[in-house]
């Protein structure tokens, strides 16, 4: 569609909006900050927004479900961590807690578990204080607490109980 002077920019907003929507789900947030880059006016942008999420294309609450999930089962992140991202996408904080919610505990665990353990496969050589460092490092960048890393260490037999 050109972008002439005769263009309805709801239209064009609509277009644009459908585009972005095509490599991934997006948040209001994203979606809002999106049009304006690429100089949509903000009323027209909501109007657009709005006319999405009638449609059932925008939904910050699934968006937040869907990425928590994602972000901590394949990158092994923190719940910390995923609020900080899904904040900074515009999410509603009572649309995180809730998709933070679906993430428990135990899980919470299983994945700092399961990423320090393959880090400590790939350091067999290095001594158990070179260990320990690393793999505090590498918890502590993916957003857990010290209480699930001091945990996780005790549980691999690199921290004396």
């Amino acid at each position: 569609m050109a972008r002439g002077e005769g263009s309805d920019p709801y239209e064009v907003a609509h277009t644009i909006a459908l585009n972005a929507l095509v490599t991934r789900a997006k948040s209001r947030g994203e979606l809002l900050a999106h049009l304006k880059t690429r100089g949509i006016e903000l009323e027209v942008a909501q109007a657009t927004i709005f006319r999405l999420q009638e449609a059932g294309l925008v939904n910050d609450e699934e968006f937040a479900k869907a990425w928590a999930q994602s972000r901590h089962s394949h990158k092994k992140i923190s719940k910390r961590i995923i609020a900080g991202e899904l904040r900074q996408k515009g999410v509603l904080q009572s649309a995180i807690d809730e998709a933070l919610s679906e993430i428990d505990e135990v899980s919470e665990y299983r994945s700092a578990f399961d990423l320090a353990f393959k880090k400590l496969n790939t350091m067999s050589r290095l001594e158990p204080d070179v260990q320990v460092r690393r793999i505090q490092s590498l918890l502590q960048r993916k957003g857990f607490g010290f209480g699930i890393i001091s945990q996780v260490l005790k549980e691999l037999d690199l921290l004396s109980i």
